[in-house]
């Protein structure tokens, strides 16, 4: 073992069922303890939510409410995970500005004190973005083996990128790529429409306030009605559409707003 330890290291993941801290929940947690000796220890439970997995989350983790309904909620667990993280420090991949937080989250709400401040947090994302940023000099650096001179020279940012893009499908244009889901592809194609299609985001307006579910239909990406297809709520709440529209969103997203409106106008 590389690592000097000198408490126990527990490298944790959690599943769950949604990005917000206060509303979502736990629906799987997964750790491995590391001693200072090397021997190691887990600890993986699945996790009842008591609230219904949104079907885009399962879609990402594999866990269905059906998967969890005879699983114990946190609230059995809380006590018997504290005790086993005594005097353990934590590691993860982006556990700081997610994980860690979530689980915190879960033990006040069962009434557990769970305290960090006396822990030694580990994010290898953070490592990870250090020491191989992901900025435009880094990767003309990688894919050109050049260094970039006048980075944040529009002009010479333009040119860096169209070697970087030519490099890239030099390097990757055939080659397999396997998901996390092990189906295999070949996702990097020498034609501009396949690779729109590669790195275009699922969003309706630049801002992101709309995104396409995976039936491809436009959704609201925020506040109350998030998740629920735009027309449904355009055509239940018309005063919706008002209300964002004399708001402070951005004018690409009105427009995006208004085109779908219309489209379905445009129907009858």
């Amino acid at each position: 073992m590389y690592l000097k330890l000198r408490n126990p290291l527990v490298f944790f993941d959690l599943e769950t069922t949604g990005i917000n801290i206060v509303k979502d929940r736990i629906v799987e947690i997964a750790m491995l303890k590391v001693m200072p000796n090397g021997e190691q220890d887990s600890y993986v439970k699945r996790v009842n939510p008591k609230i219904k997995i949104p079907i885009e989350s399962s879609l990402i983790h594999g866990i269905y409410d059906e998967d969890i309904k005879d699983a114990p909620p946190f609230k059995e667990l809380a006590k018997n995970l504290a005790k086993w993280l005594e005097g353990c420090d934590l590691a993860g991949f982006n556990i700081i500005r997610f994980d860690v937080p979530m689980l915190v989250e879960e033990f006040l709400r069962n009434d557990i004190q769970f305290d960090v401040s006396n822990r030694k947090l580990v994010d290898a994302q953070r490592i990870f973005h250090m020491m191989e940023p992901r900025t435009l000099s880094a990767a003309y650096k990688f894919y050109c083996n050049e260094e970039l001179v006048n980075a944040h020279s529009a002009e010479a940012d333009n040119l860096a990128t169209y070697h970087v893009l030519n490099a890239q499908i030099e390097r990757y244009e055939n080659q397999e790529h396997k998901d996390k889901d092990g189906k295999v592809s070949v996702p990097i194609v020498n034609d501009v429409k396949s690779l729109h299609e590669l790195t275009v985001s699922n969003t309706v307006d630049f801002a992101g306030r709309m995104v396409y579910n995976i039936k491809g239909i436009p959704v609201f990406n925020f506040g109350k009605h998030k998740n629920r297809p735009v027309l449904e709520v355009l055509k239940r709440e018309p005063a919706y559409y008002d209300w964002m529209m004399r708001s402070d969103f951005p004018l690409n997203t009105k427009q995006k707003l208004t085109e779908i409106k219309l489209s379905e106008f445009n129907k009858k």
